[in-house]
């Protein structure tokens, strides 16, 4: 698995907008400790999602005017920018990336102290366009093992977005959470269906619309109304 495969079958913007959203409202529910998918309504003058498994991997999803900009990082990656002695990204890329979401390379959060983007992946979309698209011609390093389950630039890790979201959030609570969810709430919410106490409390019998009214409004997911 690699970028180019996961290009083929990202979801529209709007679903996938849809599908942060839905991410970080699970993880809200479940976990209120420090999130391993959040969403940013005010990310500067954008929107942002994000994943961070707090053992260096991350992703993040940037939503703006002119399209979304997508930055993968797999500290283990042999396309780490770390493996180079002038942190140089891997050769392609960025190759072909449009101006308007150029400023995304400069973006202090995507980059190290002297100021070096660094990702082992990246994707993009304009607004009006029919399709994703990655660097052009990047050459890719082997696997590193057969339990290499990320591919060799990290994309493997965005996943979570695609069709399967809600067969993947279930596996991700088990294996992260060690927790079993209903698969029917999961898909409750990732169908943005408004929230209710029943919702809430079927993933975490500990809190209802009240304690999450504010957290979940402000990601601009629906509340079903009292």
């Amino acid at each position: 698995m690699t970028v180019y495969d996961i290009a083929v079958r990202m979801p529209t913007i709007e679903l996938l907008r849809e599908r942060c959203k839905a991410l970080a409202v699970l993880e809200r529910i479940i976990d209120g400790g420090k999130p391993y998918y959040v969403y940013i309504p005010a990310w500067g003058k954008d929107e942002a999602a994000l994943m961070s498994n707090g053992s260096g991997d991350e992703w993040a999803v940037v939503f703006t005017e002119d399209g979304v900009f997508i930055r993968v990082f797999d500290h283990e990656s042999t396309m780490s920018p770390y493996g180079d002695p002038d942190h140089e990204l891997w050769p392609g890329l960025t190759d072909g990336i449009p101006v308007a979401l150029c400023p995304q390379l400069e973006e202090p959060a995507f980059c190290d102290e002297t100021g070096q983007f660094i990702a082992t992946a990246v994707l993009w979309r304009l607004v009006g366009d029919d399709r994703w698209h990655a660097g052009e011609g990047i050459t890719f390093p082997p696997l590193r093992g057969p339990y290499d389950d990320t591919g060799p630039d990290g994309s493997s890790m965005l996943e979570i977005l695609l069709d399967d979201i809600v067969d993947r959030f279930v596996e991700f609570a088990r294996d992260y959470y060690e927790i079993e969810v209903d698969r029917a709430i999961v898909e409750h919410v990732v169908a943005h269906q408004p929230l209710s106490d029943a919702v809430i409390r079927a993933l975490n019998p500990h809190l209802t619309v009240a304690d999450l009214r504010k957290d979940v409004a402000t990601i601009g997911y629906p509340i079903a109304a009292t």
